[in-house]
């Protein structure tokens, strides 16, 4: 299984489950065909997928990013928050494509970008696409930083206050 581009026990995000861990990989007979999946486990959400390797990248599975991403991910927290003048519906519709793009960066700006005061009056469904993203975020982020998912998304909560405050 040379063609292989990620091991088993390697972290992983999948852009539309977040962070998970490749536990196999192993041959299985789709349409009379023979294929070599990835076995990962996500058991957060207690799932377990397969992905064909042929098709890994082409699905979006990634590597974690490196440690130098994680001054990106600051800044983007602490810069200016995008307030889109477009119907809520359009934007949701944005912040969807931007979290399941499974690029951190995105991520990170949709978290930006929703994070208002938790006393504020958010919709059901705007903070529903807000906590999506901080857990998305905090998912990589803990294992990138060796904390807890909770530390993690306190942390990013922090960042996010101190930059309302300022």
């Amino acid at each position: 299984m040379s063609d292989s581009i990620f091991k088993i026990n390697q972290k992983v995000v999948y852009p539309s489950h977040g962070v998970g861990e490749i536990v196999d990989v192993e041959k299985q007979v789709i349409g009379g065909m023979e294929l070599n999946v990835y076995v990962i486990s996500f058991p957060q959400d207690k799932m377990m997928l397969r992905v064909p390797v042929s098709r890994a990248e082409a699905t979006g599975l990634r590597a974690l990013v490196g440690e130098d991403s994680i001054n990106d991910i600051y800044s983007t927290l602490q810069g200016r928050a995008r307030q889109g003048n477009k119907m809520w519906s359009r934007r949701a519709q944005e912040y969807e494509t931007k979290i399941n793009s499974g690029n951190i960066i995105h991520i990170a700006e949709v978290v930006r970008d929703l994070y208002k005061n938790v006393d504020s009056n958010r919709s059901y469904s705007e903070r529903t696409i807000y906590e999506q993203a901080l857990k998305r975020l905090a998912g990589e982020l803990a294992i990138l930083e060796d904390i807890k998912q909770e530390d993690a998304v306190d942390k990013l909560v922090e960042i996010l206050k101190e930059k309302s405050a300022a």
